[in-house]
């Protein structure tokens, strides 16, 4: 079968590989249909990654279609059409035991420290898929493991009705984290990016105000129409937006970390410490946050085509990586299936 590999020099190719024999207990064999391409493989193929390393099998946010499955199988069957929820899992540590797997202490990620999914198919543990509601696309299916980051970032930052929420990058990460904030009951979510093009996406999906990230009045202006917020989400995690993130929240407020650092950040702790702020991390998800971000997608909060910007064949995922790249697309997606 195909398979597509991230060398160690960056490069992308797609290889010939075996292909995945008969599911063992509690397996599952799927044949892909479309998977998309996450700012993390971006970082990973430049070396930027801190947790990934080349080369690589990529390939997290899959959806497709189950084949087969082992003995042992009951929550999904042939034929069924499933999204991957990638945390590989030990499920003894202290953090499994208490549901908080996102961060288990064995944490390993398929498609990311595993062959992943961006091939013609693959052999999974089944307990890691989530059936996709038929009236879904493809397309729109591809969302759902995007959509759950933010949902899940969204939930322990404690989001609520009424809540001033500021975004701060508008990448695929950044516009679903405002989508996830708005159904949580944001009254205000502002956004800031550097590029028009993604300010511009923001405010179509309902931002309250768009700012330049890199206007030098840009944390007046997001104050100006009234308190400071109660949770900033930086999604983009260098020193300037942590600075910016920290000056933006209220006294007493939430910094959520949402992007990937590419190593040690400055954090301004002065201001932590004056203001009594909470800086937290947010890690993935957890099957509640895949199974909202399905239920969110499935009664229309995001059209696909609001970020769903260039798609590929898989005999063309170096020219998909390389979209991948370009800041003004937002999600590429490489379709198996063809």
């Amino acid at each position: 079968m195909r398979q597509v590999v991230v060398g160690a020099d960056g490069s992308v190719r797609v290889e010939r590989v075996a292909a995945p024999g008969e599911p063992g207990v509690g397996q599952a064999r799927v044949l892909s249909r479309v998977v998309g391409i996450c700012g993390s493989d971006l970082h990973a193929r430049a070396g930027t990654h801190p947790f990934i390393e080349l080369p690589y099998r990529p390939g997290h946010e899959v959806v497709g279609v189950v084949e087969a499955v082992g003995s042992g199988v009951d929550g999904v069957a042939a034929g069924d059409r499933v999204v991957v929820e990638p945390n590989l899992t030990c499920g003894r540590c202290r953090q499994c035991r208490a549901g908080r797997y996102n961060i288990c202490r064995e944490l390993a990620v398929f498609g990311c420290q595993t062959a992943g999914g961006m091939a013609d198919a693959f052999l999974v543990a089944a307990d890691r898929l989530h059936r996709v509601p038929k009236r879904m696309s493809d397309e729109l299916a591809a969302l759902v493991e995007p959509l759950a980051t933010p949902v899940h970032a969204v939930r322990t930052a404690g989001v609520g009705a009424g809540a001033r929420v500021a975004v701060l990058g508008a990448g695929p990460i950044g516009l679903l984290v405002l989508v996830a904030a708005r159904a949580a009951g944001a009254d205000t979510v502002v956004v800031s990016d550097v590029l028009a093009g993604k300010r511009e996406r923001a405010a179509a999906l309902g931002a309250d105000a768009v700012l330049d990230a890199t206007d030098p009045d840009m944390v007046a202006r997001a104050s100006a129409s009234g308190d400071g917020f109660d949770v900033v989400f930086d999604c983009v995690a260098v020193a300037a937006s942590m600075a910016q993130a920290c000056e933006l929240v209220d006294k007493g407020g939430v910094v959520t970390v949402v992007g990937v650092p590419a190593g040690p950040t400055t954090v301004p702790l002065h201001l932590v410490q004056d203001r009594e702020l909470s800086v937290i991390g947010s890690l993935m998800y957890t099957g509640e946050d895949m199974r909202r971000a399905i239920s969110l997608l499935n009664t229309g909060e995001v059209a696909a085509e609001d970020l769903v910007t260039a798609t590929f064949p898989l005999d063309r995922a170096a020219e998909a990586f390389a979209a991948g790249d370009d800041p003004d697309q937002v999600k590429v997606l490489v379709r198996v299936d063809g």
